[in-house]
């Protein structure tokens, strides 16, 4: 009965994990949320970054976006190191859980099924977050080659399928990043399993719950939408910006 609760834990883990993403990246392409709102931005900044002369504002920005995924997944591969150093101590771990006041010791097959997960977790957090310093770095190339403002053989069509491309890019990164950030909340849910695995279930459902608020309902959503002004699709009229992702 134990285990059974176990896997029904772990199973219920990854409903809300895959599950949330799924409905996130369909729901962004009928409602307003942070990822497609960013995206508007990104490609604005393309944009306005072409009428410029200097470009280094763009270029530190683009390096600062880089560096944070830089940190992300350093902090990714370290606790990675501990988690493997973990599993090689897994008894004398166990010894020192048992004694806390909360919760019940599981199996070792069970204990080192909860440290393969957390392992899991994190491993996709650090290529996530490698892939998003990446199409960064891809960024970085593109504002080093975008046409200057004065550049009479680029023509305006030309401008224009320059700065949706680089911020496409921009954008996947960015997308690339969010799912990075994700796996520190999941994996926050999956440290509530080491005290036991209804813990481990509740802390998945709020962990989507929270993620749902911040990305759909928040008031930095609210301000960020203002600052834009969105125009009514005229009828018959094709849309020229993409449809949104997640």
């Amino acid at each position: 009965m134990g285990n059974l609760l176990e896997l029904m834990a772990l199973l219920w883990f990854l409903v809300c994990w895959l599950g949330y993403t799924e409905y996130s990246r369909r729901r962004a392409s009928s409602r307003p949320c942070l990822s497609n709102t960013l995206d508007l931005y990104r490609e604005d900044w393309m944009r306005v970054m072409l009428r410029r002369e200097n470009r280094i504002a763009d270029a530190s920005v683009v390096g600062n976006l880089e560096r944070n995924g830089a940190f992300f997944a350093s902090s990714c591969l370290l606790i990675l190191a501990g988690i493997i150093t973990a599993l090689g101590y897994t008894r004398e771990v166990m010894e020192v859980f048992s004694t806390m006041p909360f919760g019940t010791m599981p199996t070792r097959e069970i204990w080192e099924l909860r440290m393969v997960v957390l392992l899991v977790v994190f491993i996709y957090a650090f290529f996530k977050f490698t892939w998003s310093m990446r199409m960064y770095n891809f960024v970085s190339v593109m504002v080093g080659s975008a046409p200057p403002p004065d550049d009479a053989k680029t023509s305006p069509a030309g401008r224009e399928a320059f700065a949706r491309s680089a911020g496409n890019i921009c954008n996947l990164a960015g997308d690339a990043f969010n799912l990075g950030l994700r796996s520190y909340y999941y994996a926050l849910a999956v440290v509530g399993w080491f005290i036991h695995p209804v813990v481990f279930m509740a802390a998945s459902t709020l962990v989507v719950i929270v993620l749902y608020r911040r990305e759909f309902c928040s008031t930095a959503l609210e301000a960020l939408r203002a600052g834009k002004v969105f125009e009514e699709p005229v009828p018959g009229k094709a849309e020229s910006s993409p449809k949104p992702k997640s």
